[in-house]
């Protein structure tokens, strides 16, 4: 193996435990890599205490002095993107120009987290002669976010910055498919002078989830994952009197009107189908095709067939997944849609061990059919034909998720009513994937998320803090009221 056997990560050291292991694979070549131990609920109780130890003197410090932290942290990611980048690209398999751009990313979320002290305000106001009312913001305590496998970085920096900023110490579960890149986060944000305690790196798989959900001194979970764990996860946390906000899958659609900009929405749609190797909740997975839009398609066939795996698109993260893909791509197909791009049976040279698929593009897919209606999650389009705007609003309204949609059109009254119509919480207009930037939050609506508000942005100060709310009167004078 390239890399020793992992170790959870815990009061700012790597500890040993006599536990079993899941071999870690490089998706690229299909080899492994690493082993990581599966931990249960005496190890996740281990990270509770040391936690629990820091919470005190870290949560007393101003939210000025706890956001230099992640000035400095900032600084290291860029120092580091290039073996940072590598590290993702090993564990994950994304190619290079992705893995980098997870890691800058996470660097933007740093920045972000930086400038709490001037958005996570209090507010004051005199509510009557002589009293004023005060509300501040108090961390919550221990909490915990479990991450999935398609950011190995990027994802977990959705919560680490925010929640440590504002005062939480936090416990990372990552996916035990891609391990490697949680453990290098904590080295480094020990050099960047967090307190040991303050984020630890617990390591496993459903006996991990499961513990951190039940126990009594973790008082918030995030989830990011399927929606069927989603669901599982955000009823045992809560049944547990936790907050949770978990976020599941999609089945994102892109609208391509005709009048849409031939050249910018064919490679925008491909660059969002395979970006990733399409293993991103953003993805394109259905392009309802408004009309005649033959040119545009056509177009994405052309930027497609000249995609070389391996070069521009990495592999699915395993073998299993790799399978599943190809299973929708071949139902698809024996149902009646046409393949315009094949991706299936693709090989690398000096990598024939890895999970490869190359981008596929599907026509007349009809929306009953499973590869319309389910998440795919690989490099894989279907297109569904429609003959007017409306029409096309309802395909995506059938879905039960709702993370994303885009147009693509020049229209400003056609993107306006798209954003209104949309059973999505995120929109694009000319836009393959409409993730928006901080200051703004990150989330859907349905079954791509449970629980209330969002993981990013302004909006995830509210879900790692309590309000506390003040009411004085120093004015001897002010009259007597309902207050006094």
């Amino acid at each position: 193996m390239k890399y020793d056997p992992l170790r959870n990560h815990v009061g700012g050291a790597l500890v040993d435990a006599d536990l079993p292991t899941l071999d870690v694979y490089d998706p690229s070549h299909g080899t492994v890599i690493s082993r990581v131990p599966l931990s249960g609920a005496r190890e996740v109780d281990a990270a509770v205490q040391c936690a629990r130890a820091a919470f005190p003197a870290w949560s007393a410090l101003p939210i000025k002095e706890r956001v230099q932290v992640f000035f400095r942290y900032k600084a290291l990611l860029e120092r580091d993107v290039d073996t940072l980048a590598a590290l993702v690209s090993e564990e994950n398999g994304k190619i290079e120009s992705e893995a980098r751009a997870e890691i800058l990313k996470a660097a933007e979320l740093c920045e972000f987290a930086c400038s709490l002290p001037q958005i996570a305000t209090g507010e004051l106001l005199e509510v009557s002669r002589g009293v004023e009312c005060r509300v501040e913001r108090f961390s919550l305590g221990v909490v915990a976010s479990i991450a999935p496998f398609n950011f190995p970085n990027m994802v977990p920096h959705w919560t680490i910055p925010n929640a440590i900023a504002l005062g939480n110490c936090m416990i990372l579960k990552p996916s035990e498919l891609v391990p490697l890149s949680a453990n290098r986060t904590a080295e480094l944000l020990l050099e960047a002078g967090l307190p040991a305690g303050v984020f630890q790196v617990v390591h496993g798989g459903r006996d991990a989830v499961e513990a951190i959900c039940d126990h009594p001194d973790i008082a918030a979970v995030s989830f990011v994952g399927s929606t069927a764990t989603a669901k599982v996860v955000y009823r045992r946390a809560t049944s547990n009197l936790k907050r949770c906000l978990a976020l599941g899958g999609a089945k994102n659609h892109l609208i391509v009107m005709p009048d849409a900009d031939r050249e910018m929405a064919a490679s925008n749609i491909v660059a969002s189908m395979s970006g990733c190797a399409g293993q991103r909740c953003m993805a394109a997975s259905v392009m309802v095709a408004v009309r005649d839009v033959d040119p545009v398609i056509a177009r994405m066939v052309e930027v497609a067939r000249a995609m070389v795996p391996g070069r521009d698109i990495g592999p699915v993260i395993s073998a299993a997944a790799l399978e599943r893909i190809v299973r929708y791509v071949d139902e698809a197909e024996a149902a009646g849609a046409t393949v315009l791009v094949d991706g299936r049976g693709v090989k690398v040279p000096g990598k024939e061990g890895g999970y490869f698929i190359g981008p596929t593009i599907i026509d007349h897919v009809t929306p009953d059919m499973r590869i319309a209606r389910e998440e795919v999650f690989g490099p894989v389009l279907a297109i569904v034909r429609a003959t007017s705007l409306d029409e096309a609003i309802a395909v995506e309204n059938a879905s039960p998720y709702g993370n994303a949609a885009s147009v693509y059109t020049e229209s400003g009254a056609v993107a306006r009513r798209v954003f209104e119509r949309a059973s999505t919480g995120m929109v694009g207009v000319n836009v393959g994937v409409p993730v928006p930037r901080e200051p703004f939050s990150f989330g859907g609506w349905y079954e791509s998320r449970f629980g209330v508000g969002d993981i990013t942005g302004k909006g995830s100060i509210e879900f790692w803090t309590q309000s506390k709310k003040l009411t004085t009167k120093w004015n001897r004078a002010a009259g007597v009221n309902w207050m006094s």
